[in-house]
């Protein structure tokens, strides 16, 4: 009788990600939903100055956030999320609130994203009905997630660019206007600024 062994190899992973992947997912993922939607809203309501000084406070938050987290992270090293560090430094509770609250915040981003995307897609098409485009994008992302990690991160990488590059675009254009480049249009300068400064509640009252 001839006794057969069976080995058992444990799964392993392969690094399929490049860095000008991980480059361009990180580079992208800070450029949200908000700049291209949401933005022209502060703009208006609180003016260039206070637009740029709400950005500059959040800015700073943010800042003081990731650097603390990173010397958490260097600190104490752990497999699972930063939610662990709320258990361990706080209470168990505030921990699992914490990450309960991390995935709401992501579950609710994504009905977000799928709201700006039709939002932004009725501005070219206005007689399409919106929810066929959250439904048409969502169902790339879930593609985009269910395919290959190679194919997930080529995806990444050419809209993270696509979103730099406009971004890019964006601040060319509005130098452009500025200095009166465009044939037809007077140069902004620096009006904006002191009449909307003068307009913002935030700011300052007349």
């Amino acid at each position: 009788m001839v006794s057969e062994t069976k080995t058992t190899e444990a799964p392993t992973l392969r690094r399929e990600l490049k860095a000008r992947h991980l480059t361009m997912i990180a580079i992208g993922g800070s450029i949200g939903t908000g700049l291209f939607v949401a933005s022209g809203a502060t703009i208006s309501q609180a003016g260039p100055g206070g637009a740029l000084l709400s950005y500059i406070l959040i800015g700073l938050m943010v800042y003081f956030l990731m650097t603390s987290l990173g010397e958490l992270a260097a600190f104490m090293p752990v497999s699972g999320s930063f939610a662990t560090y709320g258990q361990n430094y706080v209470e168990e509770g505030f921990g699992f609130a914490l990450g309960w609250n991390y995935w709401y915040n992501w579950a609710v981003t994504i009905a977000v994203d799928l709201v700006a995307s039709q939002l932004v897609m009725s501005y070219w098409f206005p007689d399409t009905p919106g929810w066929i485009w959250s439904a048409l994008f969502l169902g790339i992302m879930f593609l985009l997630n269910w395919i290959s990690v190679r194919g997930f991160g080529e995806a990444e990488y050419w809209f993270s660019l696509i979103k730099v590059a406009t971004v890019i675009i964006f601040i060319i254009v509005g130098v452009m206007m500025i200095v009166g480049i465009f044939k037809g249009a007077q140069p902004a300068g620096w009006s904006n600024w002191g009449s909307r400064m003068r307009r913002s509640p935030a700011v300052s009252r007349r």
